[in-house]
This record gives structure tokens, C-alpha cells and sequence, in this order.
């Protein structure tokens, strides 16, 4: 397995992307901080570009590859955002990109993979299918795998969002952002020991895909689950370079249900006229369930994206 990232590399992916990326702004909401008794600020990363923090690690990840491997292309597996944030970092350095992408995948994000001229290969709605196809089209084409959260510089990419965040609020007595991989997490983790190592780290995981909060109580990897929630992007299965910066960081996962997560991201809209998705609600959804532990407290949450099909609103379906 490769070492670790480190802050450093966090920095180094800051440095990297900046020509590319979007500085999202941070908002904030008196009406969401009266309900809650917090003082909320949301990192904007919907408003990345492709829609989702994820162009940041992909960004990252594209242009840290020499040209030979460049020219080769990249490919990935992807629920959505990921593969629509490689796309566009690859579209933007001018290199082949393949995504393999579950059947059931939002028609919103794949429409995104397909704008920016990747390749999709569909497959199983499984993490297992999804790898071994993945791989059968590396072996065809020799592109650059580059894992959607696993990948050492994707890691280090997502941690430049929580740099921007506490560069502009100062001091925060809690950061959260939701939990999948983990490439989200573990970068953020990174950035926040650095920057702010009072603050307690807190990540927000589906009911129905808790392999993050069973892992971290195991001691050990747990990813014998079949996940069962509308958080599309929280599906995958927690990585084990994750798992390792998350374990040795003093970090708190805990689960949210699926309700809980469509009522936040109905709210979230209703309040701030902002769109996004249940992978990023769940994060303000925690917030809202456990008021108690937030009150008083300077809290900063990662709005991870919003890449939300406008014709099959989650709540509509419900």
C-alpha cells in the first residue's frame, strides 16, 4: 500500500490545482443557526466545478501524472461525482478518460461524464462490479487508474477544501462532513489536525451504509454490507488508507437516516434557495438531530455537492 499522505501533500495539491479549481465561498444562514443554536458555516462545494468537491483530488490526481502516464489516459469507477470531476480535470489537461459507472447512477452525473467526453462503461450496481470492470479497462486501454478515494493525491486534493474553509472563518470548534471511501474525510482530517487541532472532527454516514462508524468500533475493516440508502455518493465502501487516518485521529462517525437527510436537504433549499444533493444534506442532517452537541459551538460543514436530478427529486419517489 503507498505511505500515507500528510499535510505537506495537502499544501502541494493546494499549490496544484489553484489555476483549475474553483475557491468556493462559505455561506452561512441566521435561520439555520437560530434552529440549531450553532454557528453554522457551509463550505459551498456544490458550486465547485462539475458540481462537487470531488474535482478537487481529481484535479489533483490528473496533473500530478507525468506525461507519459498522461498520455495514456485515466480511468475510474464512480458513482457519479468522482467520474464527472475526472472527466473535466482530463478534458482540461487534454488526456483519454474512461469512468465505469453502476447502472443505477444518477442521470444527472452521468450526463456530467458524458458533457466533459469520457468514455462510460456501465456495469452491476455492486462495488465488486464495479473493480472488475474497471480493471478489464485498464488492461484494454493501459490508462492511469486513479481510485476515486483511495488515490494518495485524490486524499490530499480533498483536503484543500477544509484549508479554504478555516483560511476564511478562523478558529472552528467542530468541522463535518459526510463519509463514503472516505477520500473526503481522511483529506479533511489532514487539513483540520494541521490548521485547527482543537476542533473535533465529525463525519455524518448513512444508516444503511455504516461500514465507517462499524470499522472504526471494530478496530478493523467491516465491508461485509450491502449498502441500502439514497446517499448515492456514500455507497462505497470505506478505503483501507482511510480507514487508517481516520483510526489513528480521534475522529466521531455517526449514522443518519435516510429521512433525516431528505428533510435537511428540503430545508437547506427552502431556507438558502441552494441545491444539494442527499450526500451532502446528510452532513447538516446531523446537526439538526443532535442540536445538543453543536449549541454554542463555531461549526463549519463541507457541502460535498449537488448534482441532484431535478425530474426524480428524492422526496417525490418517497
Amino acid at each position: 500500500m503507498p505511505a500515507l499522505p500528510c499535510f505537506d501533500d495537502v499544501l502541494d495539491a493546494a499549490a496544484r490545482i489553484a489555476p483549475h479549481a474553483r475557491v468556493t465561498p462559505v455561506l452561512t444562514s441566521r435561520s439555520l443557526d437560530a434552529l440549531t443554536g450553532a454557528q453554522l458555516f457551509f463550505k459551498a462545494e456544490h458550486l465547485q466545478r462539475s458540481g462537487a468537491f470531488k474535482f478537487r483530488g481529481a484535479c489533483n490526481a490528473v496533473f500530478a501524472l507525468d506525461e507519459a502516464d498522461a498520455a495514456r489516459g485515466v480511468v475510474t469507477h464512480s458513482s457519479g461525482n468522482h467520474g464527472g470531476a475526472l472527466a473535466l480535470a482530463a478534458r482540461t489537461r487534454g488526456i483519454p478518460c474512461h469512468v465505469v459507472v453502476p447502472e443505477n447512477a444518477v442521470e444527472t452525473k452521468l450526463a456530467g461524464i458524458r458533457r466533459n467526453g469520457a468514455v462510460v462503461h456501465l456495469c452491476a450496481p455492486t462495488i465488486a462490479a464495479r473493480e472488475a470492470v474497471c480493471a478489464q479497462v485498464q488492461a484494454e486501454t493501459g490508462a492511469h487508474l486513479i481510485h476515486p478515494y483511495t488515490n494518495t493525491f485524490v486524499i490530499a486534493g480533498q483536503g484543500t477544501a477544509a484549508l479554504e474553509l478555516l483560511g476564511e472563518t478562523g478558529p472552528l470548534d467542530v468541522v463535518i462532513t459526510p463519509v463514503g471511501g472516505g477520500g473526503l474525510a481522511s483529506g479533511t482530517t489532514l487539513a483540520v489536525r494541521a490548521k485547527a487541532p482543537q476542533a473535533q472532527l465529525w463525519f455524518a454516514e448513512p444508516e444503511g451504509a455504516p461500514d465507517t462508524a462499524r470499522s472504526l468500533a471494530a478496530g478493523r475493516l467491516e465491508l461485509d454490507f450491502t449498502p441500502d440508502t439514497v446517499c448515492d455518493g456514500l455507497r462505497g465502501t470505506l478505503g483501507e488508507p482511510n480507514f487508517d487516518l481516520l483510526r489513528d485521529n480521534d475522529v466521531r462517525v455517526t449514522t443518519v437516516s435516510d429521512a433525516d437527510t431528505l428533510a435537511a436537504m428540503r430545508l437547506f433549499w427552502q431556507i438558502t434557495k441552494q441545491t444539494i444533493e442527499p450526500s451532502s444534506a446528510i452532513a447538516l442532517a446531523l446537526v439538526l438531530a443532535r442540536p445538543q452537541d453543536f449549541a454554542g459551538k463555531r461549526v463549519g460543514i463541507v457541502l460535498s455537492g449537488g448534482n441532484v436530478d431535478l425530474a426524480a427529486l428524492p422526496w417525490m419517489a418517497a
